[in-house]
């Protein structure tokens, strides 16, 4: 058994102070006790402000060795997705399964040190880079697998179905052609993809994910959508007018509307982004159970839009976070940037603020919800039986100090930054301690090796 003592705590039902929780061998919360005097926590570790963590829940990881290497205008007027993507694409061809391994290692300590327990990775590189597959299919789905072991982060692995250019059904080109399968192949990347996370902890998991409409065949989708039927399954929507128009000019339908009507779409799917909704878009998403993954530090990067936080919550909507194409991994700032779009575009404040919750405890609280279901995780509260995926904020830093219950939150998204983080726990792994990863300066060294390698290739 393993005790952490807090000096206050957010339970399930509310705030407590000096409490004591216990983990057990399998990584989860055996028990949890309020009033505990420090002197008789025994020797466990002693915070300031024990949280659950969520988790993040999309990422694509290889993506992070482009930040900061795409903010020069294209040769166009206007610089878009379209014109990001290209980016993208030709960066693709420099990466090889070692340096996939390291930039994702790196990817999941940063997360851990943002306050993440958990990673969800929308896994979509599988080929060489001519398109050919490795003689592993699955070989890139076990370097993410590899890449968990060593950052210790919870893992659910998406496997990502990416067969077409657009709904015209062009094929792929360029940079994509590492992305494409068809539905025998990308049956042997799921099934290699389910024996390595099998192998990685008890807490992991696997899931599907047909990339998007315009990338997966009409034809496809249920099939693709039955591989796994009891699997979580996430899916890009709505992200762009452009996509928006495209699937309007061949299914006569919006992308959500088109979804809905012949998808039944429910608490296992996860819908990313979900920028460009109507309101009965909008609706029907948030009674179905689904969670809008919202990206907000990507979506603000890439031009994308605002999402309708406040009237889908409204709704009864469940939403989480991820970082995308993880330019800034941040916690505190992908729900600062959520609430704050929010405000710009209403033109009030503490938008998402409920008479009973202040801004940063419903942000958090929804995050945890949406985070665990979309990953498919036991995770999302500090309650008995629920996986040990912790987060403790210093209770000394110059922003929290003084502040108790919600104002503590409040201080640490809109006041602070990620560095008031000083331990996080992941299915009971103590994986950031004192605000540094237990194994940052390995981890570190292979990934500025990998990105010396991957920026003399470009």
């Amino acid at each position: 058994m393993t005790r952490i003592w807090a000096e206050t705590a957010l339970l399930a039902d509310g705030w407590a102070g000096k409490v004591a929780v216990d983990m057990d061998e399998s990584g989860r919360i055996s028990a949890v006790s309020t009033g505990v005097e420090r002197a008789a926590a025994d020797a466990g570790r002693h915070v300031g402000v024990l949280l659950a963590a969520p988790a993040n829940l999309h990422s694509h990881a290889f993506q992070r060795a482009m930040a900061g290497l795409s903010e020069r205008r294209g040769p166009g007027a206007h610089d878009t997705f379209w014109t990001w993507r290209e980016i993208m694409y030709r960066f693709l061809a420099a990466f090889t399964p070692e340096t996939i391994e390291d930039v994702a290692a790196f990817v999941q300590m940063e997360m851990l040190e943002a306050g993440y327990a958990a990673s969800v990775e929308f896994h979509y590189v599988h080929n060489q880079a001519d398109g050919t597959p490795y003689a592993d299919p699955a070989e890139l789905s076990r370097r993410i697998v590899s890449a968990a072991g060593v950052s210790g982060i919870g893992l659910t692995l998406l496997p990502v179905y990416y067969a077409t250019g657009g709904l015209d059904g062009r094929p792929l080109a360029g940079g994509q052609v590492r992305f494409r399968s068809d539905l025998d192949g990308f049956a042997r990347i799921v099934e290699g993809a389910e024996d390595a996370v099998r192998r990685l902890s008890p807490d992991a998991r696997s899931g599907i994910a047909p990339h998007s409409l315009r990338a997966v065949p009409a034809a496809d989708l249920a099939r693709v959508a039955a591989m796994r039927p009891d699997a979580p399954l996430h899916m890009h929507i709505a992200e762009q007018t452009g996509e928006v128009e495209e699937v309007l000019a061949v299914h006569g339908r919006r992308p959500v509307e088109w979804l809905f009507d012949n998808h039944a779409v429910d608490a296992r799917w996860c819908l990313i982004h979900c920028t460009h909704l109507t309101a009965g878009e909008r609706r029907a998403i948030a009674t179905s159970g689904a969670v809008a993954g919202l990206c907000p530090i990507t979506e603000s990067s890439l031009g994308d839009g605002i999402f309708d936080g406040a009237n889908y919550l409204a709704e009864g909507g469940v939403l989480g976070i991820g970082s995308d194409s993880n330019i800034r991994i941040a916690l505190s700032e992908e729900l600062r940037t959520l609430e704050y779009s929010q405000r710009l575009r209403d033109r009030h404040r503490a938008v998402l603020a409920t008479p009973e919750r202040s801004c940063g405890r419903r942000l958090y609280d929804e995050t945890l919800k949406g985070g665990a279901r979309a990953a498919g995780r036991d995770s999302g509260a500090l309650a008995v039986g629920r996986l040990a995926d912790l987060v403790a904020l210093d209770g000394g830093a110059l922003h929290l100090e003084g502040l108790s219950g919600d104002a503590l939150l409040d201080a640490w998204i809109f006041a602070g930054d990620d560095r008031v983080v000083s331990d996080v726990w992941a299915a009971g792994r103590h994986v950031v301690a004192d605000g540094r990863h237990v194994r940052r300066a390995a981890i570190e060294a292979r990934y500025r090796k990998a990105m010396a390698g991957l920026r003399a290739a470009l």
